[in-house]
C-alpha cells in the first residue's frame, strides 16, 4: 500500500471513530432498562450475546437487563413504565394493539419460533392435542409465547384454552424440575430446557418449531419469534437510541449467523448450561436455524402472527389490526446499510 492510500486509510478510520463518538454522544437516551422474559433459554440468546460481546458500552449506552419468569410479564414491565425496551414475542405487539396501546417491533431475533409441545412420560400417553384435555401443560409463563402455541394447537382441533390447566413454571432449571417431580403432564417450552428433558428421557415431542418444517407443521408458513420490541412513544422521542439498539441487534445477529458453536460457548455465562455444556452445545446447533439471518421483517409473517392469534384471542379476532404498525424495517435497514460499509 502506498503512501496516499495509507493516508486516506487512516483518515476513513478518524472519520468513523469521530462519528461512532458523535453518535454515542447524540443518543437521546443512554441509561436503558430492558425486560425479557427468560434470559438464559436460547430464544433471547441475542440478548445475552450482545451484552456480553459489549456491544451496548461500544454504542454509549448503559443497559440494565431485569428478567422475568415469562414473556407476558416482561410485557408488563413496558406498559407499566419500568422497561424502555423488551426483548420479546412478536406476539404481544399484535395483541397490544388490539388493547389500543401501539407497541412496535425494531429488530427481528428469531424467524422460527423454537417452542417444543412435548408430553412428561410419567404422566402416561399423550399422543395427540386431543389427549390434552383435562391435563396440566406448563408454559414459561401464563399468556407468554408458549401459552400461545398450546392454544393455536388445541385451537386447530376444536379445543379451547379452557380445556386445559396453564401452569408457569418458568424457563430454567424449575422447568426441569416441574418435569422431575411430576407436577405437569405436558411442557410447551424452549432450549436448552427441552434438549435436557430429551436427553434424560423425560419427554415425548408432539410439536418442534426449532425448525423450518416443524414450524410450518404448526403454524403453515413462517413466522417470527422473538423480537426487540417498545412503544411507538419511545421511538418518536428516542430516534437515535433507537437506531443504536438497531444496530446493536443487527450485528450480533451478523455475528451468530457465522459464528461457530465454540464461539458462542466461549462468550456465555457457565449458568447458561444446565450443568452439562455438552448438551447445552447440541441444544443451541438445534435452534441455530430459528435466528433471523439479517433482523428484518416480513409482511408473510406478520400475517401469519395475526391468523394464529385471531384463531384463540378474542380481542384480536374482533379488532381491525394495522400490522404496518406492529413493526418496522426502517432502522434494521439503516443498520445493514452502515454495518455493509
Amino acid at each position: 500500500m502506498g503512501l496516499k492510500a495509507l493516508i486516506a486509510a487512516a483518515a476513513v478510520a478518524l472519520t468513523l471513530g469521530a462519528g461512532a463518538t458523535a453518535n454515542a454522544q447524540a443518543l437521546e437516551k443512554k441509561e436503558l432498562k430492558i425486560a425479557v422474559g427468560g434470559k438464559p433459554l436460547l430464544y433471547y440468546l441475542p440478548l445475552t450475546l450482545a451484552e456480553r460481546l459489549g456491544y451496548f458500552k461500544e454504542a454509549g449506552l448503559n443497559v440494565e437487563i431485569s428478567d422475568f419468569g415469562g414473556g407476558a410479564k416482561s410485557l408488563q414491565a413496558l406498559v407499566g413504565g419500568s422497561a424502555d425496551v423488551v426483548t420479546g414475542a412478536y406476539d404481544h405487539t399484535i395483541q397490544m394493539q388490539a388493547k389500543g396501546q401501539s407497541i412496535v417491533g425494531v429488530t427481528q431475533l428469531g424467524r422460527f419460533p423454537g417452542i417444543v409441545l412435548a408430553s412428561v412420560k410419567k404422566a402416561g400417553t399423550i399422543a395427540s392435542i386431543k389427549d390434552l384435555k383435562g391435563k396440566k401443560i406448563g408454559v414459561t409463563a401464563p399468556g407468554s409465547s408458549t401459552n400461545f402455541m398450546v392454544n393455536y394447537l388445541l385451537a386447530k382441533e376444536g379445543m379451547k384454552p379452557e380445556d386445559v390447566s396453564i401452569i408457569g413454571v418458568g424457563g430454567g432449571p424449575s422447568a426441569v424440575a416441574a418435569i422431575k417431580r411430576g407436577d405437569i403432564d405436558a411442557i410447551s417450552n424452549l432450549d436448552p430446557v427441552i434438549s435436557q428433558a430429551e436427553a434424560d428421557g423425560d419427554i415425548a415431542v408432539i410439536a418442534d418449531t426449532r425448525t423450518e418444517k416443524g414450524t410450518l407443521d404448526v403454524y403453515g408458513g413462517p413466522y417470527p419469534a422473538a423480537v426487540l420490541y417498545t412503544t411507538a412513544a419511545f421511538i418518536q422521542a428516542n430516534p437515535k437510541t433507537t437506531q443504536a439498539l438497531s444496530d446493536i441487534f443487527v450485528k450480533t445477529m451478523l455475528w451468530l449467523n457465522k459464528a461457530s458453536t465454540e464461539d458462542v460457548l466461549k462468550v456465555l455465562p457457565e449458568e447458561y448450561f444446565l450443568g452439562n455444556k455438552t448438551l447445552y452445545a447440541q441444544a443451541f446447533e438445534h435452534s441455530k436455524p430459528t435466528y433471523s439471518p439479517d433482523g428484518r421483517f416480513t409482511k408473510e409473517g406478520a400475517e401469519a402472527a395475526l391468523k394464529v392469534l385471531k384463531a384463540f384471542d378474542p380481542a384480536v379476532a374482533a379488532a381491525a389490526i394495522d400490522l404496518s404498525k406492529t413493526y418496522t424495517n426502517q432502522y434494521v435497514e439503516d443498520s445493514l446499510k452502515r454495518l455493509a460499509k
